[in-house]
């Protein structure tokens, strides 16, 4: 049985660089509904992998890890057993490593259910990620993927954190490439999201989009 907050979760995903967390904490503020980051809490099972040296690849041993973890994440602020990781979630060893352990179907299926008992306890809410339509939310009220191009994509990952836009495009290329191929849960469009491509327009302009379609649908 689906949950009546499932039907108020506006679901967005994409790939990295598309905008995804700007626009959605800019339209949880707009709308006054809570924000989940669910790429964070992948992030934070990752870090605290790396922090235990554990092999990434040891897909049991993570995935117990991921089942057992304290884990919370706010808008700007992410705890995982008892560690502050906000930071060092996105540091480039953790990026690089991310994709390894998303693709663990047991880490996938315990942080799936995570993000449905938290629509459920806030109602609904903004919640972005890679398969939020696909798979965590069908029954969203709206659902949106965004994209870019990738030039934009990489010199906005530049512009964040600084490095070589090239190097920068070659790793974006290579999670992009992970992302999609891995067999639980494939990043990819529903067929009844709406594509939105971010990459000459002011995040002004996508959330004021975003938000009109949401009121369409809520009316």
């Amino acid at each position: 049985m689906v949950s009546d907050a499932h039907r108020r979760v506006i679901a967005i995903d994409g790939p990295a660089g598309a905008g995804k967390s700007t626009i959605a904490k800019a339209l949880s503020s707009r709308l006054n509904m809570k924000y989940l980051d669910t790429g964070a809490m992948y992030r934070a099972v990752t870090y605290e992998a790396m922090l235990r040296e554990l092999d990434l690849h040891d897909q049991r041993c993570v995935a117990q890890l991921a089942q057992e973890c304290d884990l919370h994440v706010g808008i700007d602020r992410v705890i995982i057993n008892g560690h502050d990781a906000t930071v060092a979630i996105r540091s480039a060893e953790v990026t690089g490593n991310v994709s390894t352990v998303a693709a663990n179907s047991d880490v996938r299926t315990e942080m799936r259910v995570r993000q449905q008992e938290w629509a459920t306890a806030h109602g609904g809410g903004v919640i972005e990620g890679r398969d939020i339509a696909t798979v965590v939310f069908p029954n969203a009220v709206l659902k949106i993927f965004l994209t870019a191009s990738p030039e934009v994509r990489a010199q906005r990952r530049v512009d964040q954190s600084g490095g070589d836009v090239t190097e920068i495009a070659a790793a974006i290329a290579e999670r992009d490439l992970l992302d999609r191929t891995r067999a639980d849960s494939p990043l990819a469009s529903s067929s009844d999201s709406i594509i939105v491509d971010t990459s000459n327009r002011a995040i002004e302009d996508v959330v004021d989009e975003i938000e009109k379609l949401f009121l369409e649908r809520s009316l």
